[in-house]
């Protein structure tokens, strides 16, 4: 059992004993420091915080500690109840909220859950941020309210509807087009708050939706991360339905990932790309990715006539990065899309929207449009070191070995090749580093890496 504190959130396993685990009384306390760092940003009579959840069991238990927590504070708390990530991160500017909590532990087992916080622009914390937060939490300085300035909670549900709305009044949503398109779609949306927002979406948009795990029951029919290991009845009722295509997206909706009409898998790293495609063709600009994510997106980028640039790891990065660069476009290779127009956070239902508007555009199978696209494969591997060796020399070493090919170390290595790359990246908490490498065939990519391990190895002396 597990308890992670980092500066994006606090994620653990339900049960077990405080400390080791996300107990009530670690929620309490974290939910806690959170509040108090809301009232530090800035003094004002009174604080607003919004908070959601996703489907899983212990999500209501670990809601109401969160909720009546702030409420200690004099907080008054927006309850959305069951929601998305997304949905809470717009929740939060549209109410002019002080900040926001998002209860889910993503693409995690359903032992899990965690609170995600956000600030007052519906983004999650930055490092600075995150950290106050901890040592906050670890300090015990926090101050409750006496009794007549307690919060109080305000149940909103109407947030998805609102959601759904701003996404339809986008312009690049082509909404009749995608109506006159009579599109068939099946839904995974493994037993949580996907199956309410994914196919009201749909239905908006003209388009039907065949469900399949869509009860919000937060009992996981599958492991919850969208890969193509755990999506076989997806795949098989595309075919079996005669879907047009197959949606599958993780707990919270910040995860997208599509299966074509032929039940094989469109690619997590390519529902980016096939949106960035779209997006490009009407506004032209720049994109973000993180740096762990496919070279597909900056083949696509510079086709249009934009500029591609990496971020370190993580939606925050990806964020800062794209408003540094003015990007119209961006996200995560494991299906997140940022679309700053709508907001600046990965977004599932907006990735969706304007999926739907390409292929009612252009006229063409998923399979057809997938194959318009540059094939690229991934290797992921690590390398187990003793905790004696510096872990960062090893990476300074690589840098080093590699000076003359073009190098990024804004978040751990990377060494783009003329036709292939690889970025490693060393865990914070454990002797690890991690291997990731990108080239055109799946046989180079594993090569690579395994070819970047010995030599780890050899400067190692391991």
């Amino acid at each position: 059992m597990t308890l992670i504190k980092s500066i994006s959130g606090i994620r653990g396993t339900i049960g077990g004993t405080q400390g080791d685990n996300l107990t009530p009384i670690d929620a309490v306390k974290y939910a806690a420091a959170y509040g108090a760092w809301v009232k530090l940003q800035r003094e004002k009579d009174n604080y607003k915080v919004v908070v959601g959840r996703d489907a899983r069991i212990s999500g209501n238990m670990i809601q109401q500690l969160v909720m009546n927590t702030l409420v200690g504070m004099g907080i008054h708390v927006v309850d959305l109840d069951l929601s998305t990530t997304p949905t809470v991160e717009m929740a939060v500017t549209m109410e002019r909220a002080d900040g926001g909590i998002i209860l889910t532990a993503s693409h995690n087992p359903k032992q899990w859950n965690a609170l995600k916080l956000l600030n007052k622009d519906g983004e999650f914390l930055n490092a600075v941020e995150g950290q106050k937060i901890l040592d906050l939490a670890e300090s015990g300085d926090i101050n409750f309210s006496e009794v007549d300035d307690l919060g109080r909670i305000t149940r909103n549900q109407a947030y998805i509807d609102l959601h759904i709305d701003e996404i339809l009044n986008l312009s690049l949503v082509n909404v009749e087009a995608i109506k006159e398109a009579k599109f068939k779609v099946v839904v995974d949306a493994v037993n949580s708050t996907g199956g309410i927002a994914v196919p009201e979406l749909l239905e908006r948009l003209g388009v039907h939706p065949v469900k399949l795990y869509c009860d919000p029951t937060g009992e996981f029919p599958h492991n919850p991360e969208p890969l193509k290991e755990h999506l076989g009845d997806l795949m098989k009722m595309v075919v079996d339905e005669h879907a047009d295509f197959g949606i599958v997206v993780d707990p919270d909706v910040d995860r997208l990932a599509f299966v074509d009409e032929n039940g094989e898998m469109f690619g997590e790293e390519y529902t980016l790309v096939a949106v960035a495609d779209y997006v490009l063709q009407n506004t032209k600009g720049n994109t973000v990715s993180n740096m762990s994510s496919s070279r597909a997106l900056r083949d696509i980028t510079q086709k249009h006539g934009g500029t591609y640039t990496a971020s370190a790891v993580g939606e925050v990065n990806v964020v800062v990065k794209m408003k540094e660069t003015n990007a119209v476009i961006g996200g995560e290779g494991n299906g997140g899309i940022i679309y700053p127009e709508l907001h600046y956070g990965r977004d599932s239902l907006v990735g969706i929207a304007l999926f739907l508007s390409y292929l009612s555009d252009i006229r063409m199978s998923v399979s057809v449009l997938r194959k318009t696209y540059t094939s690229y494969f991934m290797s992921k591997k690590k390398i187990q070191l003793t905790p004696q060796l510096d872990v960062d020399a090893l990476l300074k070493a690589m840098e080093e070995k590699y000076a003359s090919e073009q190098i990024n170390t804004i978040d751990g290595v990377k060494i783009d090749f003329a036709e292939n790359w690889v970025h490693l990246r060393k865990s914070n908490t454990e002797p690890i580093i991690r291997i990731y490498t990108e080239a055109k065939t799946q046989t180079e990519a594993d090569q690579l890496a395994d070819r970047i391990i010995g030599e780890i190895k050899i400067i190692a002396n391991i």
